[in-house]
C-alpha cells in the first residue's frame, strides 16, 4: 500500500507526498527567504516557498526521468513519492538486461544536468532587479547540478549505485552480484557520511553535519534492505519444493460413501484439511470437499467418493525437484491456497501452502519465526502485509533466467 497523500498524477503515474516533505518545504522556504527579508519584507518568504516548490519540481522531474524510461521498457511504474530526502519512483520490476537497467538509472541524473544547463542559460537573460531573480535562477541551477552529482555517488540506494549494479551485472552476468557490490558500496559510503556528519556536528558545531549524518543513516538502511532482499531471492532459487512440502494431508478410501466420509472426517474437523483419495494402492485424485454442496443429501448414502474427486491430472501440481520460486509463482498467479507436490513416480509426496513457504525460507536463512506466526499464515491463506513474495519470486526467476542465458 502506498503511503502519503495522493496529490494527482503525471503522465498517468500517481504522485504522492509524504508528510516528511512538509518539513523540508518549510526549511527550504525559510533558508531561501531569510536573506531577502531585509529588502522585501514578508514577501521574501513567499519567494522562499516558490523556490522550495521549484526545488521539489526539479526532484519530481528527476524521478519522472527514471519512470518514463522504465515505462518505455514495458515496466509498470506504481507511483512517484516526494519525501524528506527527495523522491523515489516505485518501479514494479527490474529491467531485463544490465544495459536497460543502466538506462533507467542514468535517466534521472541526465534530467537534472539538463535542467542545470537550461537554468544556467536562463540566468543570463533574466533581470537582476528589483527582485534578485538572476541569483534565484542561478541558485536553482546549482541545486540541480548538486542533485545530479549527489545521485551519481556509486552506492545504493542512489542512482550511481544502480549504475554500479548494472556495470557489475554486465561484467559478471549476475544481477545478484551487482546488487551486493552496489549495496556494500552504499553501506560503506553511508557509514562514512554518518561519521563525518557527527564529527562535523560535535567538533565544528555545524548543523549541516546532522543532516549529513541523517542522509548517511538513510543510505545505510536502504542499502542493507537491498542486500536482504537479494539474499532472500538467492535463497528462493536454492530451495526446492521438497524443502518446503509437508505431509499435512489425509489419504482416504476412494470407495467409501459420501456419508461415511462426512461422518468420519468432516464432522469433527478442526480447521481446513486436504484429502486425497486412493484405491487399489493408487492415488485417484484430490477430494474437493466443497463439491459435497452440489450432491443431494439423499444420495450421500449411495454415492461414493469418486463423485467429488478431481484427478491429479486436473489439479495444479509440481514435482519435488521444482524450484520454490516456481511454486510461489503458480500459487500467486492461480490464487491457490496450496499446491500438490508429486514424487517422481507420480504419487502425492506432499502439499505446500504459504505458511510452509515462509517456514522453509526462515529455516534456510536462520530467521527465527514463531510457529504460531506460521500457523496464522496458514489460517489466513496469505503472506504477512508488506511481504511481497510473489513479486520477489518473479524477479528472482527472471534474474536466474538472465544469468542462464549468458
Amino acid at each position: 500500500m502506498q503511503s502519503g497523500w495522493r496529490v494527482g498524477s503525471i503522465f498517468g503515474i500517481p504522485l504522492y507526498i509524504d508528510p516528511s516533505w512538509l518539513i523540508v518545504l518549510g526549511l527550504v522556504a525559510l533558508q531561501m527567504g531569510l536573506p531577502l527579508q531585509g529588502s522585501l519584507g514578508i514577501a521574501a518568504y513567499g519567494i522562499g516557498i516558490v523556490m522550495a516548490l521549484l526545488l521539489f519540481g526539479s526532484v519530481l522531474l528527476h524521478e519522472l526521468g527514471h519512470s518514463l524510461v522504465a515505462r518505455a521498457q514495458g515496466i509498470k511504474v506504481n507511483a512517484i513519492t516526494l519525501f524528506l530526502f527527495g523522491g523515489i519512483a516505485s518501479i514494479d520490476q527490474e529491467s531485463k538486461t544490465p544495459g536497460k537497467a543502466f538506462q533507467v538509472a542514468i535517466a534521472g541524473p541526465v534530467v537534472s544536468i539538463t535542467l542545470f544547463l537550461l537554468l544556467l542559460g536562463l540566468s543570463t537573460l533574466v533581470p537582476v532587479a528589483p527582485i534578485p531573480l538572476r541569483e534565484l535562477v542561478w541558485t536553482l541551477a546549482r541545486i540541480n547540478l548538486v542533485l545530479a552529482l549527489f545521485n551519481l555517488i556509486p552506492g545504493l540506494p542512489l542512482d550511481g549505485g544502480q549504475v554500479l549494479k548494472a556495470a557489475v551485472w554486465k561484467a559478471t552476468g549476475s544481477r545478484f552480484k551487482g546488487v551486493h557490490w552496489a549495496a556494500t558500496s552504499g553501506k560503506v559510503l553511508g557509514w562514512l557520511a554518518v561519521i563525518l556528519g557527527l564529527g562535523s556536528l560535535f567538533l565544528l558545531q555545524s548543523g549541516l553535519g546532522l543532516w549529513i549524518a541523517f542522509l548517511g543513516w538513510f543510505g545505510v538502511q536502504n542499502a542493507s534492505s537491498y542486500d536482504r532482499v537479494t539474499d532472500l531471492q538467492e535463497t528462493l532459487l536454492q530451495l526446492k519444493a521438497s524443502d518446503a512440502m509437508t505431509r499435512e494431508f489425509r489419504v482416504v478410501d476412494a470407495d467409501m460413501t459420501l456419508r461415511q466420509f462426512a461422518d468420519d472426517y468432516l464432522l469433527n474437523q478442526i480447521g481446513p484439511s486436504v484429502y486425497f483419495a486412493a484405491s487399489d494402492g493408487r492415488y485417484r485424485g484430490m477430494v474437493i470437499v466443497d463439491d459435497l454442496n452440489y450432491v443431494e443429501r439423499s444420495q450421500w448414502e449411495t454415492q461414493n467418493l469418486y463423485r467429488i474427486i478431481k484427478p491429479l491430472s486436473e489439479i495444479p501440481t509440481l514435482e519435488e525437484s521444482s524450484r520454490l520460486v516456481d511454486v510461489i509463482q503458480i500459487m500467486e498467479s492461480k490464487q491457490l491456497s496450496q499446491i500438490t507436490i508429486l514424487s517422481p513416480a507420480g504419487a502425492v509426496a506432499g502439499v505446500i501452502d504459504r505458511g510452509d513457504v515462509v517456514r522453509a525460507i526462515a529455516q534456510k536463512m536462520n530467521i527465527p519465526i514463531p510457529e504460531a506466526a506460521i500457523k496464522q499464515i496458514k489460517q489466513d491463506g496469505h503472506y504477512p502485509p508488506g511481504f511481497q513474495l510473489g513479486a520477489l519470486a518473479q524477479s528472482a526467476a527472471e534474474g536466474a533466467e538472465e544469468a542462464g542465458n549468458k
